[in-house]
């Protein structure tokens, strides 16, 4: 077995022997915006949410190893029931699951019994079971604008996210009470100051984020929307208020333009995702030597979630 050290060279060693481990197990490598820069750089395909799922719907690779967070992995076993699906670190989980227990989600949906149910992609296999429509922050405007204007909707679990929504589309949904970590604890203060000191800047900001800071905000979108419009847009210069592992794909993409990470409450100067951050190039490479941590789920619990999974994509913008 490789012997993993910190240097340069055994990087680069693992870089090698992660790619040889691809080959000869049919494996494909899906990360997320938010995972460290050598688990991106080494990745088949990076993406949002819906892009991750999209291509977790079309891989024909015999094992998925899912470089994101727990409720990522699950989405991709949901969709793929066949397929060996490996998650480096188990305890990769997500604050905003977390706050969306299944069994409180299922009475607070059952007081409405009238209410369609759209429970934002950051949510367990159990809580999607339960929704009728699964969303991302990449198509929920959409999703929710082809339905009736008369129907009453329950969104869960990211209240900030279905804020945006209602601001988006005229609804008044009801959200439930539940937030993201790391959008939640941006400072509007600190924003401000940041503004002052780069005048020429936009402000690009993820639409989990809360109302205060979202109002500063030059363009609002998910990941791969705040991507899309760095790359395409002629200002130099940009503050970016999500999760900074997007600047790694942003700065890649654009070598010439400056993006700056705003930055959280407290004393930190950026905002990392404790729990993506639990994964590592080296927690990749030893699930794909032990095809484990794996990810095993209850067929009909597959099933039920499958369903608003199908609907989501069915629905989605291409």
């Amino acid at each position: 077995m490789l012997l993993i050290q910190s240097s340069v060279s055994a990087q680069l060693d693992l870089f090698a022997e992660i790619a040889d481990l691809k080959r000869r197990m049919n494996a494909v490598i899906l990360a997320h915006y938010y995972q460290e820069p050598d688990i991106q750089d080494i990745a088949d395909f990076v993406g949002d949410s819906l892009a991750l799922a999209r291509q977790a719907a079309e891989t024909r690779a015999e094992v998925i190893v899912f470089a994101g967070v727990h409720f990522m992995a699950e989405t991709a076993k949901i969709l793929n029931p066949t397929r060996q699906v490996l998650l480096p670190d188990l305890a990769a989980g997500c604050s905003l699951a977390d706050q969306c227990p299944a069994d409180r989600f299922r009475e607070f949906c059952a007081q409405r019994p009238d209410h369609l149910v759209i429970s934002y992609i950051n949510c367990t296999a159990e809580v999607k079971a339960l929704s009728d429509i699964i969303c991302t922050s990449s198509n929920a405007v959409a999703i929710v604008n082809q339905l009736p204007l008369d129907q009453p909707i329950i969104f869960g679990p990211d209240r900030n996210l279905g804020r945006y929504v209602n601001r988006m589309t005229g609804r008044e949904m009801v959200l439930w009470p539940g937030a993201c970590l790391v959008h939640e604890i941006f400072s509007e203060k600190k924003l401000l100051q940041l503004k002052n000191r780069h005048p020429a800047a936009l402000v690009i900001a993820h639409p989990e984020c809360e109302e205060a800071v979202l109002r500063h905000a030059d363009h609002i979108g998910s990941t791969s929307s705040l991507l899309r419009f760095v790359q395409q847009s002629p200002i130099q210069e940009f503050i970016v208020v999500t999760e900074s592992g997007i600047l790694h794909q942003m700065q890649k993409s654009c070598p010439d333009k400056h993006f700056i990470p705003a930055p959280p409450n407290g004393n930190c100067a950026c905002n990392e995702c404790p729990f993506m951050r639990l994964n590592t190039l080296e927690k990749v490479y030893l699930a794909m030597v032990n095809r484990s941590p794996e990810i095993v789920m209850d067929e009909p619990l597959r099933e039920r979630a499958l369903l608003p999974m199908t609907r989501m994509l069915a629905m989605s913008p291409v």
